[in-house]
């Protein structure tokens, strides 16, 4: 059952924060840049109400000047009947205080029934000066000029005869601002809405392998690590991030595999020197001299067995690591000669006199094919009689070590298991003392240069059956330039010739292998 505190808190998901954090962004960002456009559009409209107010001055005082009039209050009529209103506004004519004017066409703003509109015009302009100013009464705001109209001398004892008033109704002016801004706000919200949806979408396609992500690893365990996040064909970051956790589940599973293994293996070998000593321990007689000899003789030499299955086992597990392979290019033969020099101190080691070596190049680690290459001699002079062949070929891009000897083969039902941990098969010669990880670490060294190792027979010129043993390289072939191979010993010599004798090498840690 849900935990309900993980229920309770599963809407806020990083999804939900990021798709509502940026829609939140996108809708305060709307209405910041609306707001600001709103204000400035604001202030144009009530600057160009200004402008054209001062315009209808300059028109009227231009239409007094233009002609010799009779009197003010025929001026005012004339420039009453010239102006044409505008939208929103309204025009009229006072003459000895009253209302006496209007323009021949229905107004906008019928400024002779703005209740007490005249008294207060007619009052402002007795001192004979242009007055601007806002009316505002009932249900209108209205921005004015009113202006005296005189013709002649002025008579600065009375008020003036005749005077004009134009006025703009502002909150109509603004009211088309208004409806502007209820359609931006409509629209600022839908688009909010559409992109809140399309962010939900698009946020669970990309997001999806990082919540299939989370659910692999609930289901995940100690116990099975085998489930894997699906990638689709996208290739960006979140994409790239579940190809990497499937990495790290893959490595994560290897891990976990090589220490059940190696407790397992640890488990089954160890139990049998130990049972042995054990025994030997309990029915030893410590009054015979002679039996307990035999019994230390035996216990050191079940110790020492174990001591070469924990070096193996290490040698195995350090395989494993990427850090123990370092691949470039190398020259084949000149590795070769290496190799044999080195296997001639194996003791009970008949080698042929020379390799047989092509002279090709190849991307390998040469460390670890020398170690695999000594483990496979080592192996042979403990099952089978020499001389013992060290050589390579290639077949295309492919490059082929193979060690080969002229003992009694190894029988068909083996061949498919020998490479396996802990298998020994009945062989003659001198007998098995080995721990029966060798075969199987060589496999691992191949396998680590993505090819693999196996055995086959090959006859030799005696009629005996003899085995060769071979690690196939895929791929690892440098081609030259022109087709032809780089002169013998030209790449890594250096690097060969500072490599330990053979003697360190199998004395080591990493023991020499054994054929199961």
């Amino acid at each position: 059952m849900a935990d309900p505190e993980r229920r309770r808190l599963r809407p806020w998901t990083v999804r939900s924060r990021i798709v509502g954090l940026l829609t939140l962004l996108a809708l305060v960002s709307a209405f910041v840049a609306g707001g600001v456009a709103y204000v400035a559009e604001r202030s144009r409209t009530l600057e160009q109400i200004e402008a054209n107010l001062r315009a209808a001055l300059e028109s009227a005082s231009f239409i007094v000047a233009d002609d010799a009039w009779a009197d003010s209050a025929q001026a005012l009529r004339a420039v009453v009947q010239r102006l044409a209103p505008d939208d929103n506004t309204g025009t009229l004519g006072i003459v000895d205080g009253s209302a006496a004017l209007v323009p021949g066409i229905a107004t906008d703003v019928p400024l002779d029934r703005l209740p007490g509109f005249v008294e207060r015009v007619v009052a402002e302009t007795a001192g004979h000066e242009v007055v601007v100013g806002t009316y505002a009464g009932g249900e209108r705001t209205v921005r004015y000029l009113a202006a005296p109209v005189v013709v002649g001398d002025v008579d600065e004892g009375a008020p003036p005869a005749a005077v004009f008033v134009t006025g703009y109704d502002v909150d109509a002016e603004l009211a088309e601002l208004d409806g502007a801004a209820r359609v931006f706000t409509i629209t600022a919200l839908v688009t909010t809405a559409a992109t809140f949806l399309v962010g939900l979408l698009v946020s669970d396609r990309l997001l999806r392998p990082i919540r299939r992500m989370r659910e692999v690893a609930e289901r995940s365990s100690a116990a099975s690590l085998s489930e894997r996040i699906p990638v689709g064909s996208s290739r960006d970051d979140v994409s790239q991030l579940a190809i990497t956790v499937n990495g790290m589940l893959d490595r994560l599973g290897g891990a976990l595999g090589s220490q059940r293994e190696l407790l397992r293996d640890v488990g089954h070998e160890l139990k049998t020197p130990i049972t042995i000593v054990r025994g030997h321990l309990e029915l030893v007689d410590a009054r015979d001299p002679a039996d307990v000899e035999a019994t230390r003789d035996l216990a050191i030499d079940e110790l020492d067995r174990m001591a070469r299955l924990v070096d193996d086992l290490r040698a195995a597990a350090r395989l494993r690591d990427p850090g123990a392979f370092e691949l470039r290019q190398t020259d084949v033969a000149a590795l070769l000669e290496q190799i044999a020099e080195k296997a001639r101190a194996i003791d009970g080691t008949e080698l042929e006199p020379g390799v047989e070596a092509v002279a090709a190049v190849a991307v390998l680690d040469p460390d670890r094919i020398t170690q695999a290459m000594l483990q496979l001699v080592a192996n042979t002079a403990r099952h089978a009689r020499g001389p013992i062949v060290i050589g390579a070929r290639v077949l295309g891009r492919d490059l082929q070590l193979f060690v080969r000897d002229r003992g009694p083969g190894v029988p068909d039902e083996l061949k498919a298991v020998i490479f396996e941990r802990f298998r020994r098969g009945v062989a003659e010669g001198r007998g098995d003392g080995g721990s029966g990880l060798g075969l199987a670490i060589v496999t691992l060294i191949a396998e680590r240069h993505g090819g693999s190792a196996s055995v086959v027979d090959a006859r030799a010129t005696d009629a005996s059956v003899g085995s060769e043993f071979r690690l196939t390289l895929p791929g690892a072939v440098v081609p030259a330039a022109g087709g032809a191979h780089p002169p013998r010993g030209a790449v890594d010599r250096a690097r060969l010739d500072a490599r330990p004798d053979a003697r360190s090498q199998t004395d080591s840690e990493e023991q020499p292998w054994h054929r199961s």
